[in-house]
């Protein structure tokens, strides 16, 4: 009898830990898994009720505790991020332990509210909305699409976007989508009759700025007072959606919502830390590029949006300032372009002039990279194409005003340039985001410093051209 009642106490036990469903799962599901695990969105099954998530017990427990989901990619202590995804070890344990006892569903009564959802504008009503000019059509498979859409604004005069907000459509198949503003009209060069064209890496431009993005669970950009973003007249948005196939044919017609403010107190920059230089060997799994750029004048981050295709695996993104302090940026120790997004810091993350931004991103061009867009592997270079890489990161930082825009990123471009030379010799390099213009003129003054007119530019003569082209910015 003694035995038989310590078997039952010790059952009993084992029953009260085991975590439930109602009291301890479904807080977690509902609060980090439930925006996209939800009927009409993109994830391809619900997690509000027990019978949803019970079945899928195992599968919560294994992609949770691998941090494969929620998908949040930046590594903590390196970034500290506005509306970071990522679990606690504790609530990894607790789907672990809920799983292995059994996943059961615990007592009616502590279940917790399920959440309701806004539905339309999260933000409010918008003053203006812009829609895809037709509806976009997408297999039922296939690859996944990444389709830029050219969308005139028709502004006569500048705007101050205060909040920016994007609608898919169709959350079955719209996996993120990027913004860009395009004031050359270089979109509409490359745009089909439907005013859209295919654009894996990059716009395929250079852009002026990025707008804002979106991805599943994302909420609309809000910008503080007196941190509208200016959007100059003549200008054109470029969206681009990244499309998954959901196994049916189906349309998309996702629109842009946007509310305007009064005109900004402080200027907003954007720097382009960014390497060309990228030659990758088949079979090579450890393929480094480094790269960076100096700062020209005191400024404060804002969000950082780091980026490359699918050879890359680990991507690291530091600060050395000029007192020899260095402040981590970003690190993705499993990047997935999959899964890429912009990160917006919790506090911004003030800057000195002079302070180094470097990069430093691994490639794995092996035939063990499940993501290796090409078997068997293939030399790979820079290049926009989908088995092309890419190695760079966006920086979006704010001026003390608006009339320090202007002069910034003039000094940019010349570290921009600083950077180029130290790499390259071959102007058929530059970076994208020198204008014709500026290339022509570039060009011009190479020449001026090849001294010794041998075609390029050594040691001294660069430094010279750089010199130059500083001193004229002042």
């Amino acid at each position: 009898m003694k035995i038989f009642a310590i078997t039952i106490a010790g059952a009993l036990a084992a029953s009260a830990a085991t975590p439930t469903f109602n009291k301890d799962v479904a807080p977690i599901l509902y609060n980090n898994c439930a925006t996209c695990h939800r009927p009409g969105e993109v994830a391809p099954f619900s997690l509000l009720s027990y019978q949803d998530a019970a079945k899928r017990a195992k599968l919560i427990a294994t992609v949770t505790e691998a941090r494969f989901m929620p998908p949040w990619k930046a590594q903590p202590g390196h970034g500290s991020f506005q509306n970071e995804r990522r679990l606690t070890d504790q609530q990894i344990a607790t789907l672990r332990d809920w799983a292995a006892g059994g996943a059961p569903e615990g007592d009616p009564a502590a279940k917790p509210v399920a959440p309701v959802f806004t539905e339309g504008w999260q933000a409010g009503q918008p003053d203006k909305v812009f829609q895809l000019a037709a509806k976009f059509s997408l297999a039922a498979d296939g690859p996944d699409q990444y389709r830029c859409f050219v969308i005139p604004m028709n502004l006569d005069q500048d705007v101050y976007v205060k909040s920016f907000e994007f609608r898919p459509e169709n959350r079955r198949v719209v996996h993120h989508a990027i913004v860009f503003t395009d004031p050359s009209g270089a979109s509409h060069k490359l745009a089909d009759a439907s005013g859209s064209y295919p654009c894996f890496g990059g716009p395929g431009f250079a852009p002026t700025g990025i707008l804002g993005g979106w991805a599943p669970g994302g909420v609309p950009g809000v910008q503080p007072e007196g941190m509208a973003l200016t959007v100059h007249k003549g200008t054109d948005l470029v969206l681009q959606i990244h499309y998954h196939p959901s196994g049916k044919p189906e349309m998309d017609q996702s629109s842009l919502g946007m509310s305007f403010g009064g005109a900004p107190t402080v200027g907003r920059g954007l720097v382009l830390v960014n390497s060309r230089a990228i030659d990758i060997q088949p079979g090579d799994s450890q393929y480094v590029v480094k790269t960076g750029i100096t700062i020209p004048q005191d400024v404060e981050v804002l969000g950082i949006t780091p980026h490359a295709h699918y050879l890359a695996k680990d991507m690291k993104v530091d600060a050395h300032l000029p007192d020899g302090t260095v402040k981590p940026l970003i690190w993705i120790k499993d990047w997935d372009f999959n899964w890429q997004g912009q990160y917006r810091y919790a506090e911004r993350v003030k800057l000195p002039k002079g302070t180094r931004v470097e990069l430093e991103y691994t490639y794995d061009n092996s035939g063990k990279n499940p993501r290796n867009p090409s078997s068997p592997p293939v030399r790979v270079h820079w290049g926009e194409q989908t088995t092309d890489e890419m190695a760079l990161a966006f920086l979006s930082v704010v001026l003390p005003s608006p009339a320090d825009e202007a002069a910034f990123q003039r000094a940019i471009g010349v570290e921009m340039i600083s950077e180029f030379f130290q790499s390259s010799n071959n102007m058929d390099d530059l970076p994208s985001e020198i204008s014709p213009e500026q290339r022509a003129r570039l060009k011009l003054a190479v020449n001026l410093f090849d001294k010794n007119h041998d075609g390029k530019l050594d040691a001294d003569e660069r430094k010279a051209l750089i010199d130059f082209l500083r001193q004229r910015l002042q």
